[in-house]
């Protein structure tokens, strides 16, 4: 029977004292700053989100869409409780809302779900409350594996968005490209916020119609 649990972490092990969902106010000479994992998938819908969110903090209401995917979230989680994973997700035991913090890599972040199938191998699984999935996810998922893999030293080969709206798990590999891609945004994203320069706004004009940030792109509007 699958093991169901949310993870904990190790008496001895370090772990953020904030939210590794929330952005750090950035304070270049305080030491140390790292990038969420979601900051990947903005950088790829539009980079100057991530650039404002760290060089222009201020309190922000959460977005609806993201109160509305927790709720989904937490559905999902007492319903695969009570019946299992869906067929197309691997089996294994199963760990909820994993904390992934690692300064040494410049990053951190909260993963949905992480399955165990052995001693040696964990599948990351990313839900997403939509209908179709977009390349950033992709990015996105393969930036958890990279810290499972550093922070628990198991091999992750593969890993899966979860579709809530059709109930439909994509299956992605973590190929070389991949994740060779993810340590470039990385170092391209930790640059341009460290050392000050404004990243191109995207070029699919329509995202920016409700964009928090727009009164600031004074080279677009």
């Amino acid at each position: 029977m699958t093991e169901f649990r949310l993870w904990q972490p190790p008496p001895s092990a370090e772990s953020p004292e904030t939210d590794p969902d929330a952005p750090q106010p950035l304070n270049l000479d305080a030491g140390p700053w790292v990038l969420r994992v979601l900051d990947i998938k903005q950088w790829a819908y539009c980079p100057r989100i991530v650039y404002f969110t760290y060089t222009l903090p201020t309190p922000r209401a959460t977005p609806y869409k993201m109160e509305e995917g927790a709720r989904v979230h937490e559905h999902l989680r007492e319903r695969w409780k009570a019946r299992g994973l869906p067929r197309r997700l691997p089996r294994g035991e199963v760990w909820w809302d994993v904390p992934l913090w690692a300064p040494e890599l410049g990053l951190s972040g909260k993963l949905d779900l992480l399955i165990l199938p052995d001693e040696t191998t964990a599948i990351p699984v990313d839900l997403k409350h939509a209908r179709r999935s977009f390349p950033g996810w992709k990015l996105q998922l393969a930036a958890y594996a990279w810290l499972v893999e550093h922070l628990f030293g198991r091999t992750v080969p593969e890993g899966y968005l979860y579709l809530t709206r059709p109930r439909k798990a994509e299956h992605v590999r973590m190929t070389a490209r991949l994740r060779q891609r993810v340590r470039r945004l990385v170092d391209e994203i930790r640059t341009a916020i460290e050392q000050r320069t404004v990243p191109p706004a995207t070029r699919q004009r329509g995202r920016c119609v409700n964009c928090e940030f727009r009164r600031f792109c004074n080279d677009v509007f």
